[in-house]
């Protein structure tokens, strides 16, 4: 739920896995150099298997915790992951949501730790940034479905709110995207008078706001509908165009215009 800010601007063996990361260079082959040395051959064929499938058929030739189990392979090289990869998995639901899970949720997890939680992390940015490489300096109207998968991918998941605006110059052309506050699981600040503010500096003739609901529901709260309101007023002032208000749920949006929320 948004709210309009009143204030000035501004297993049961605890050592089922052991995490050693694979050494990127050569200066780090000590880490590797521990424990029972080579890799069980059952370990290595399951692996080779699970790797030439995925590169024959893509993910679509994996179910999630075998995506998830190519993911821990290099985190965990000596060890069985499947197992840690169901944990997870029965933990957090799919494998969206364990990639995009918080470092400190994902840690209470055993047999997590930093090398997991790193190869985590790497794969939740490299699909960050390739959704959003796909939108950034593109006309929204041409490319509105792959504006909504870059704010699923970077909001569906989260576990506070978040709000987003998206600045679009004269073109409708995406030219920023910036996140201005975060929450708590159901309530997040909003300066209307920071977001009009923002948009001039960047030059930004319209807008689009953005932010997610934890709770997994787009319903719109009437907080969030005046403060939609307030913004669009504010924007009026300067003529600014408020394009519409999305709001992203783990797996449905709401388009504020779209429903009628807003006022043509």
């Amino acid at each position: 739920m948004l709210t309009i800010a009143r204030t000035s601007l501004s297993m049961s063996d605890p050592n089922a896995f052991s995490e050693v990361p694979l050494p990127l260079f050569e200066s780090e082959s000590h880490l590797i150099s521990k424990g029972s040395g080579k890799i069980p051959s059952y370990l290595q064929d399951h692996r080779k298997r699970l790797r030439e499938r995925f590169m024959l058929g893509g993910a679509a030739a994996v179910p999630d915790y075998e995506l998830l189990e190519l993911v821990l392979f290099r985190a965990i090289p000596r060890q069985d992951v499947k197992p840690l990869a169901r944990k997870l998995l029965e933990k957090f639901g799919n494998f969206n949501s364990v990639v995009s899970a918080p470092i400190h949720r994902l840690k209470e997890i055993k047999g997590v730790g930093d090398a997991v939680v790193c190869e985590l992390k790497i794969i939740e940015a490299a699909a960050h940034r390739l959704a959003r490489s796909k939108v950034m300096q593109r006309q929204v109207p041409s490319s509105w479905d792959s504006l909504l998968d870059y704010c699923k991918a970077s909001m569906g998941h989260q576990e506070i709110e978040q709000f987003r605006i998206l600045f679009l110059d004269t073109k409708n052309t995406l030219i920023a995207d910036e996140a201005q506050t975060k929450g708590t699981v159901n309530h997040v600040p909003v300066y209307p008078r920071e977001v009009v503010k923002r948009a001039l500096e960047l030059n930004s003739s319209a807008l689009i706001l953005v932010h997610n609901h934890p709770s997994g529901d787009p319903t719109p709260s009437q907080a969030d509908i005046e403060m939609t309101e307030q913004i669009r007023a504010a924007c009026d002032v300067l003529s600014i165009t408020l394009h519409d208000h999305l709001i992203i749920g783990a797996s449905r949006h709401l388009s504020f215009r779209s429903e009628g929320y807003m006022r043509d």
